[in-house]
């Protein structure tokens, strides 16, 4: 049982160290996010769109800044020598999910009233699932010899 066990931790590393790793990211990002809500916002739960937008940018820039080191060497072990460009690309996808994120936000709070933490849950999860996707097919793609 145990050897069936190792086998899929083998198996599955990628997916479950990326799991972990993103668990972390995701409470980095939101701890600034909820803490820059306290500190500036009176801890909103209903913020206005220029607030929402300072939010989606604390949120964004702080887990972008955690997760690519963390991602590089924990979760796709690249070995990239070019690491510019990797980043680059990195922060590029980033980019695109916290857009995705940032319009699924504005329309949960903004248009639908949904609290601005119950929202950052569900967005949060289709921002994580957009992030491994898109790490995995442009950014630490494996070269094939």
């Amino acid at each position: 049982m145990i050897e069936k066990i190792k086998a899929l931790c083998v198996k599955y590393r990628e997916l479950i160290v990326y799991i972990i790793v993103g668990g972390l990211t995701t409470v980095v990002a939101w701890g600034c996010k909820f803490l820059w809500n306290f500190l500036f916002f009176g801890n909103a739960a209903y913020p206005t769109v220029a607030q929402n937008t300072v939010l989606s940018i604390v949120e964004n820039v702080s887990g972008i800044a955690f997760a690519y080191p963390t991602n590089r060497k924990w979760v796709f072990r690249s070995t990239n020598p070019n690491i510019f460009a990797e980043l680059t690309t990195f922060v590029g996808s980033r980019l695109a999910t916290m857009v995705m994120g940032y319009l699924l936000n504005l329309l949960f709070v903004n248009v639908l009233g949904v609290s601005v933490f119950v929202s950052t849950v569900i967005v949060g999860i289709a921002v994580v699932v957009g992030n491994y996707v898109l790490s995995k097919l442009f950014v630490f793609r494996k070269k094939k010899d």
